[in-house]
């Protein structure tokens, strides 16, 4: 049994296909067609998904959607009518629900294919559940409580349930406009960050403020006794207007979620390219101080409810990683899981495995650390890209020539871009396309950020760390294979990484097992005899762009950037 699960006119539209209850490939389409979020139908990330499992649409028997039209329809009825919505907003949301009632025709066309050939089933499910499933059925718990929250999707903002073997069952949610992402959407959008996914930007500028804002911006979000929030409409947008959104071109654009009295209380807004001042810092650090207390608020008044020990935190809100590195610390749960795509790409594997789970009542398979699902190439296939291009390489003939030529290198102080085995499916770069850099280095920071990476000056860098050894550097350390969450690095080794030490002494960290990924193991531990620090940073493999995803992108990024040796599978290139 084939199923295939997408996430579909959305931003961070993806796909994914499962063999019977085992995950064959998952990827974004904005890996395969270059643009940051694309959103719409992912048909490139489809025909991957399609060509990794061998077969055409023909053998497919099931396709899951994130996203159920039918879902809180009376609440979005009334909304519309109590608000008064302007029309065009409303045709534009019944023209989007039309598409997914008929997406598995879209897909049929789109490849080529007769639609009454179909012998698909297809099967919608709330965006919440496939957010909720996309960690639970992964997460190493048999029992846990499940926290959703992100910017909306099918009228919901925050979903917050329990899960139990093949189970999930929805406790609570808040409707949209209430939205804990769109409180940090707007804040965002105020300090000048206008592009969609730039949230991470206010996460990475609040350590160089104080919280001197906190109680203004709490005077935007209100805590309920009943563990809930809500938001006062009176300084966003949204609760008249709704959300402006539009794709054209696949990248996903939303108007400005702010208004006037919002300008009033923080003054004017910040335009994109203008000096960030210590205002705009001591603003970023109290939002995020604020969101993480209604993270908390969420969290702790759910274990009350449930009695869990361990807790999923899934949706657009758990990239926020700076707060799921606090969530142990500051609620009663004992154990936190965070999947490798929390955000809606992520929700394409979640619609599957709740239906194939909760819905078909198949086993759940074993768990394992599970981030590498997209597109990898040959030996033969990386030789012929080089040829093609006319590149000088070295061919290494084992793994340990490999390891010991760029170790190496990043210990000469060398920039390296590696590509290597599948892509990861997520935002992060985990060691398989990624730019790799000795953290010891000073200067490093200041490197990547003007000549490679080419972004604010203020973005940290992270440390990929080996397991073992996160407990010499981390204060509370924990797993954090898909660099979740950060971290607090003992003070007394933060002058021996720099590169990879934020302002707050804090490092968002991705530990690495051998048996997760052998090859990137044994390159950080090399690295680690040459150097005496069992750590690399870690930055993904790209500039400006989504994460590099062939040869071809990966080899035109380091063309045009300051790196210092390409690495693709076992070729090497450059000095």
């Amino acid at each position: 049994m084939y199923t295939l699960g997408i996430n579909a006119y959305h931003g961070d539209s993806s796909a994914c296909i499962y063999k019977d209850t085992e995950l064959i490939a998952a990827t974004e389409e904005e890996r395969i067609l270059r643009i940051k979020h694309w959103a719409g139908l992912p048909v490139e990330a489809i025909r991957f998904c399609l060509n990794e499992a061998g077969i055409g649409l023909e053998a497919l028997d099931h396709i899951t959607v994130s996203r159920d039209p039918k879902a809180k329809m009376g609440e979005k009825i009334a909304f519309t009518l109590r608000k008064g919505v302007n029309l065009k907003a409303v045709l534009n949301r019944g023209a989007n629900a039309l598409k997914i009632k008929d997406i598995d025709k879209a897909i049929a066309e789109a490849l080529q294919f007769d639609p009454k050939d179909l012998k698909t089933k297809l099967h919608f499910v709330e965006h919440h559940r496939a957010h909720m499933a996309s960690a639970f059925m992964v997460a190493p718990f048999e029992e846990s409580a499940i926290l959703s929250i992100d910017g909306m999707g099918d009228f919901s903002s925050t979903m917050r349930g329990t899960g139990k073997g093949r189970r999930i069952e929805v406790i609570d949610s808040i409707s949209y406009p209430h939205s804990l992402g769109m409180f940090y959407t707007a804040f965002t959008q105020f300090l000048g960050f206008p592009n969609y996914g730039d949230e991470y930007k206010v996460m990475g500028l609040a350590p160089y403020g104080n919280p001197l804002y906190i109680e203004d911006v709490r005077k935007l979000i209100r805590l309920k006794s009943n563990g809930l929030f809500e938001l006062d409409g009176n300084y966003f947008r949204h609760f008249k207007e709704g959300v402006s959104m539009n794709w054209e071109g696949g990248s996903p654009v939303v108007g400005a979620l702010y208004g006037d009295s919002f300008e009033k209380l923080f003054g004017q807004a910040r335009s994109k390219g203008d000096e960030l001042t210590q205002h705009h810092k001591d603003l970023a650090c109290s939002v995020q101080r604020v969101a993480e207390e209604v993270i908390f608020h969420l969290a702790e008044d759910l274990y009350r409810r449930t009695g869990a020990e361990n807790l999923c935190i899934t949706g657009g809100v758990a990239q926020n990683s700076v707060a799921n590195g606090k969530v142990l610390e500051h609620t009663s749960f004992k154990r936190l899981f965070v999947p490798p795509a929390g955000h809606d790409a992520g929700t394409a594997v979640g619609s599957a495995l709740y239906f194939l789970h909760s819905e078909l009542d198949l086993p759940r398979a074993p768990f394992r650390h599970q981030a590498y699902t997209g597109a990898q190439f040959s030996p033969e296939e990386i030789r012929t890209f080089l040829e093609y291009k006319g590149a000088s390489y070295h061919y290494c003939k084992t793994e340990a020539e490999l390891i010991e030529t760029v170790a190496d290198k990043l210990a000469d102080g060398k920039v390296i871009g590696w590509f290597q085995g599948r892509a990861e499916f997520g935002p992060r770069a985990l060691g398989n396309r990624s730019i790799l850099v000795d953290p010891t280095r000073q200067d490093a920071r200041d490197l990547l950020n003007s000549k490679i990476k080419r972004r604010e000056s203020f973005r940290p860098f992270a440390p990929s760390i080996l397991e073992e050894y996160a407990k010499d550097y981390f204060e509370n350390p924990d797993v954090v294979p898909f660099m979740e969450k950060v971290l607090r690095i003992r003070p007394e080794k933060r002058a021996l990484i720099p590169a990879v030490t934020h302002v707050d002494g804090t490092g968002r960290l991705q530990t690495v097992r051998k048996e997760d990924n052998p090859r990137y193991y044994g390159l950080i531990k090399r690295f680690m005899e040459l150097k005496g620090v069992p750590i690399l940073l870690n930055t993904s493999f790209n500039e400006n762009e989504p994460i590099v995803n062939d040869p071809g992108h990966a080899y035109d990024c380091y063309e045009r950037t300051d790196m210092d040796l390409l690495v693709l599978g076992d070729f090497v290139v450059g000095d």
